[in-house]
């Protein structure tokens, strides 16, 4: 990660000033046939066809300043748009960035911004690139990022095909990115509850994986098109809970998911009530070979909505709306 070059914040430069500061240092995309610098990109899609996705991170409903760096902003940014398009089975080909920024930001956030952008795409999906986007200034610090995916001949997962005996297996990590916001909002907080830095600098010293599990989570994204190849029959990206995202493949199913306590370890509400480590749930046949990464949390039983040792519960997680509804959170 590159050091800020200098005070200059995003008033004292025109845009294209500011572009040719971060072009640099954002990742190239294999499939682009035009970059950035015309009117729009053009990436193959040797397939035929394209997933895409867009998702956007607001300043206080999404992150806190006080608690998320420009870098953790740019790979979070990336992660979570990864992370959808590996939920359909594809392999991420390119991202599009808009950023609004308050003109007193710096510039060298910026730049340590496009640099979280660029590790968080070489280290997840090596290939994927940022083809274009748009900058403008906003009171508000706004990040939307459009990500696409190529299918590779493959049958695009989704959500809607979970069957009465298939398995329920998930990849990557369970609740350590709730953990990581219980800290941030009982100790990276002054005595009014204020996000405050200094004192998330302190748990940056003493709990630094939790922390990193929620401002830089390294979703499985590889195991998308692994997924996908095995045959799974549903998949989606877990990033408002596990058991609120779980209802989601069983109300488009029009079936049960069942999950086995004894296999949600120890913290089951953690397990549960987490999501943004944004992993990936997914359902298999059975008898099908369930991938190296993922492990088997449950079965897919008839009937609705979602349960643990065959008792439903009603999932806890976040919405945009109304925050987090349970004590994961």
């Amino acid at each position: 990660m590159s050091e800020p070059t200098d005070e200059a914040v995003l008033g004292d430069l025109a845009e294209t000033d500011i572009l040719a500061r971060i072009f640099p240092r954002l990742p190239g995309a294999a499939a682009a046939i035009v970059g950035p610098g015309d009117d729009a990109a053009v990436i193959a899609a040797a397939d035929g066809r394209f997933v895409v996705t867009t998702d956007m991170m607001i300043h206080g409903p999404d992150f806190r300043l006080a608690w998320s760096t420009p870098y953790e902003l740019g790979w979070k940014a990336a992660a979570t748009n990864l992370s959808d398009v590996a939920a359909m089975g594809a392999r991420p080909s390119a991202l599009v960035v808009a950023l609004a920024a308050p003109a007193d930001w710096p510039v060298a956030a910026v730049e340590s911004f496009a640099d979280g952008l660029r590790e968080a795409c070489d280290a997840l999906a090596p290939g994927c690139g940022v083809v274009g986007g748009d900058l403008s200034v906003s009171p508000v610090l706004t990040i939307a990022i459009t990500a696409f995916g190529d299918l590779e001949g493959r049958t695009p997962v989704l959500r809607s095909g979970a069957r009465d005996g298939d398995v329920v297996a998930h990849a990557g990590r369970r609740g350590a990115a709730a953990r990581g916001l219980r800290l941030l909002f009982t100790e990276g907080v002054d005595a009014d509850g204020h996000p405050d830095a200094e004192r998330t600098a302190r748990l940056r010293r003493e709990q630094p994986l939790a922390l990193a599990a929620q401002l830089a989570p390294e979703p499985p994204i590889s195991s998308g098109v692994d997924a996908a190849t095995a045959g799974a029959t549903a998949m989606l990206d877990v990033s408002d809970g596990l058991a609120r995202d779980a209802r989601r493949i069983a109300e488009a199913s029009g079936v049960r998911i069942d999950f086995d306590s004894a296999a949600l370890g120890d913290d089951p509400v953690f397990a549960l009530g987490g999501g943004e480590d944004h992993g990936l749930l997914a359902t298999f046949p059975p008898g099908a070979p369930i991938p190296d990464g993922f492990r088997v949390l449950g079965l897919v039983v008839d009937g609705a909505g979602v349960s643990l040792d065959g008792k439903a519960i009603d999932p806890a997680g976040w919405d945009p709306y109304s925050g987090w509804d349970g004590s994961a959170g």
